[in-house]
């Protein structure tokens, strides 16, 4: 097993994150750096595609070292641990059967290769945007779904419909929701929605506006990355 190091642009990152994906990476740790830029390390078991990898890679800097072998499933879940956010959700593993503490909503989060363990600020802060923004009846969109933590939390508020969308089909299958498709939002009928959640980076988000306006009913509602909600007139 080797390991792969790159540094890029946070803009960059999610790109160049699947790009390893497709590459055959077995697990990859994110940290970030001054500058707005952000250290990726990435894990491979075949130690003689080493060479070939670094090459593919060598525009941010890479650079290989061995690694020891290494069981991600049991890793991820060792680091896993139920917890409280915001003021009504309770995140557990769902091999865990934890009770629920009082007055909380119980989201049974299954980590795989889509983002949303519920443990990164961002899907706290998207959780807390939710419980601010969603009233009863609403019908949502949820922008880059993952494993569906959020769309999850939608429905559990109380929102009329959920719609979760995600471009790669691993996070759709792992979401497993009702309305949940892959695509993009262009395939969401026109004002249709009243609230947008979207738990990806605000500059991404706020590089699409022209595919969500059509969406929203009215003014609409949206939050990025758990950031203060964007109103965005139609």
């Amino acid at each position: 097993m080797f390991s792969l190091y790159l540094e890029c642009q946070q803009a960059e990152k999610d790109q160049l994150i699947a790009s390893l994906w497709e590459r055959g990476s077995g697990g990859i740790t994110e940290s970030d750096l001054p500058g707005d830029r952000c250290g990726l390390r990435a894990f491979f078991s075949d130690d003689v595609a080493a060479p070939v990898v670094s090459r593919e890679f060598a525009g941010w800097s890479a650079s290989c070292q061995a690694e020891e072998p290494r069981d991600w499933v049991a890793e991820a879940r060792s680091r896993l641990a139920p917890m409280c956010v915001g003021a009504r959700f309770f995140l557990v593993p769902e091999w865990r059967d934890d009770p629920t503490p009082p007055g909380r909503l119980r989201i049974a989060v299954n980590p795989g290769m889509a983002f949303g363990t519920g443990a990164h600020e961002s899907t706290q802060l998207c959780l807390e945007a939710l419980e601010r923004e969603l009233k009863p009846g609403m019908t949502v969109l949820d922008v880059g779904t993952g494993s569906g933590i959020l769309a999850r939390a939608a429905a559990l508020l109380g929102a009329g419909l959920v719609i979760a969308s995600d471009i790669d089909p691993v996070a759709v299958e792992l979401a497993r929701l009702p309305l949940s498709f892959i695509g993009t939002v262009d395939a969401v009928h026109s004002a249709s929605v009243h609230l947008v959640v979207a738990n990806i980076s605000r500059e991404a988000f706020s590089a699409r506006p022209r595919h969500l306006w059509p969406v929203w009913r009215g003014k609409g509602v949206a939050s990025a990355g758990g950031f203060e909600p964007l109103n965005w007139p139609r």
